[in-house]
Formats: structure tokens, C-alpha cells, sequence
């Protein structure tokens, strides 16, 4: 063989290189998170996504592929996204969220959904049971809606005169907006409060109830549990604290930008246990054999400079009882 022609054998041989370790790399295995809020109020809930992938043994971009799907409150992008998941076949469909694990449930019934939803599963048709979901989806049920009644209790033993309770609603969350206003049907006699009903889907919706609340003026307000709500935490604060009206919330995003108190069930650590399942099931476990879990954490949060600003003297029995105080 002449010089010229070993030469040209061997960088054709060697451009292949290349081309041949690209092959042999093994496919990742691709889990697609979907959340009704936003990227920037969920940097917490993706990390711990994160941590409960870890826990199973897997690693974001090295054996396995996360595509994170933010929706920010608009839930009309949900069918074209699950019909592209769908097609493509993603291995898990993780989301967090009533309307997205509602959509994904109707999308498919064979791509494996871990869902992380504050309702009941059962009843929104989710699972055939919680010990035996029985089809391609399981979860954490974190009782953002059942601790309704707790939430509307502790409002009112911060602000012990009110009487008359404003409630925000989505109505583009019927799920969610349905079961808090039968909650607090049941739950607002018992306390001795009247309540009137609100309702906001985008930001000068939210304008337009606070001009509606400054005429009615309440007593105190109650936000039901909503991603659109905690995206818009920040408008949310300096509203309350404009029109001085005590506010409760679910989760404590909305307490850590300024308003007054929450309380509901561990978001971070359910989406953490969302994950865990999430890599179980790439691990080769039968999503109808997982158990829905029932989140055990509840977090009662209180922003004492608010409460100071509002002029409440809050009573030590709340302070002991509270999980975090931010001062």
C-alpha cells in the first residue's frame, strides 16, 4: 500500500472515531416536569425534584434527561404540550398541580404519571383507590384543600374580631376554587364568619378585586391555593399592605414576600417525594403498585413585621405553634 493511500485510510478511520463513541452512547431516559406556576417561584420545587431523582440514583443531564414545562398560569398550553410528550413517548410525567396532572391523566393511560396534587385523588378521578392507584398514575396528596377549615381557624385566631372574610379565587382552577368554597361553606359558621367570594385570572384581575375589596372593606382576606396566586406573591404583598388587610395563604412563598401567614402541607417536600417515585419507576417499579402518598408535613408560617405593620399583636400560643416566625 503507498504512503498517500495508508494516509487517507487512516483519517477516514479516524473521522469515524467520533461518529462511533456518539453511538455507543447509551439514550437518557427522559422525565418531563410540568407546573401551573413559574420558573422563578418554583426554583425550590425543581431542586427538590432534583434531590428526590438523587435519592433513587439518578442525576439531572447524566442518567437521565429532566425537561421542565412552566406553564405560568395558562392553562390552555396543556393539550398541545401533553400531545407532544404523548408522541414522543417521555419515559415519566411528573407534574405538580390539580389542572396538569388532570390533563395528563386524560392525555395518556400508558406513559407513567407521579403526580403531586392538594385534593383528593380519588375523588378527582386521579386513582381507582390510594393503597392501589391501579392505573399509570400515583402521587402525594399534600391537603392543600382538606386543611381549608385549619387555615380559615388560624386567620381568625390571628385577627380574633373579624368577621366578614373576602376569598380570592381562580376561576380557571375550577378544581381547586370548587373545593375551597365548599370548605369554607362548612368551615365559616362554625367560626361566626360571613364571607364573599372574589375571583382573579390575570393582574388587573387582582387590581379590580382590591378596588372591589376597598369598598366592601373585610375584615381579613383568605387566597386559595394557586400557582397563578403564588406567581403574583409580590403584587399580592404590597396590596395587603396598602389596603391594611390581614391575609392567609397556603404556601409560604406568599408569607416570605410579606404576607401575614400561612399554612398547609410541605410543597417542597412533596414534590421531593415526586421525585423519588419519578426514579423508582425509571428503575422498573409498577406505577399501580405505588401507594398514593399522603404528605404528614404541614407548615404554619407567620410574618411578624407584617403582623406588626397591621397593627396585630400576635398571641404567644400562635408563636409557639408556628413552624417558622419571619421576623
Amino acid at each position: 500500500m503507498q504512503r498517500r493511500e495508508f494516509v487517507t485510510l487512516l483519517g477516514g478511520a479516524a473521522a469515524s472515531w467520533p461518529l462511533a463513541s456518539r453511538a455507543q452512547q447509551p439514550v437518557l431516559p427522559v422525565v418531563a416536569f410540568i407546573r401551573d406556576g413559574s420558573a422563578a417561584s418554583s426554583v425550590r420545587l425543581a431542586g427538590a425534584f432534583r434531590t428526590g431523582l438523587s435519592e433513587t440514583g439518578y442525576v439531572e443531564g447524566q442518567n437521565v434527561t429532566v425537561e421542565y414545562h412552566w406553564l405560568e398560569g395558562q392553562y390552555d398550553r396543556l393539550p398541545a404540550l401533553l400531545a407532544d410528550l404523548v408522541r414522543r413517548q417521555v419515559g415519566v410525567i411528573a407534574t405538580a398541580g390539580t389542572l396538569p396532572s388532570l390533563a395528563a391523566k386524560a392525555a395518556t393511560s400508558t406513559i407513567p404519571i407521579v403526580f403531586g396534587v392538594g385534593d383528593d385523588p380519588v375523588r378527582l378521578g386521579l386513582v381507582a383507590s390510594l393503597a392501589r392507584p391501579g392505573g399509570n398514575a400515583t402521587g402525594v396528596n399534600f391537603f392543600a384543600n382538606e386543611v381549608t377549615a385549619k387555615r380559615l381557624r388560624l386567620l381568625h385566631d390571628l385577627v380574633p374580631k373579624a368577621v366578614r372574610i373576602a376569598v380570592l379565587l381562580n376561576p380557571e382552577n375550577a378544581a381547586v376554587s370548587e373545593v375551597t368554597i365548599q370548605n369554607v361553606q362548612e368551615a365559616a359558621p362554625m367560626l361566626g364568619l360571613q364571607f364573599q367570594i372574589l375571583n382573579a385570572s390575570t393582574i388587573g384581575e387582582i387590581d379590580a378585586a382590591f378596588a372591589n375589596l376597598a369598598r366592601q372593606r373585610p375584615d381579613a382576606l383568605f387566597v386559595a391555593g394557586d400557582a397563578f396566586f403564588v406567581n403574583q406573591r409580590a403584587q399580592l404583598a404590597a396590596l395587603t399592605a396598602r389596603d391594611g388587610i390581614p391575609t392567609a395563604y397556603s404556601v409560604r412563598e406568599h408569607v416570605a414576600a410579606g404576607g401575614l401567614m400561612s399554612y398547609g402541607g410541605d410543597l417542597t417536600d412533596t414534590i421531593r417525594q415526586v421525585g423519588v417515585y419519578t426514579g423508582s419507576i425509571l428503575k422498573g417499579a409498577k406505577v399501580a403498585e405505588l401507594p398514593v402518598l399522603q404528605s404528614t408535613k404541614f407548615d404554619f408560617v407567620i410574618n411578624l413585621k407584617t403582623a406588626r405593620a397591621l397593627g396585630i399583636e400576635v398571641p404567644s400560643a400562635l408563636l409557639l405553634i408556628a413552624d417558622e416566625v419571619i421576623e
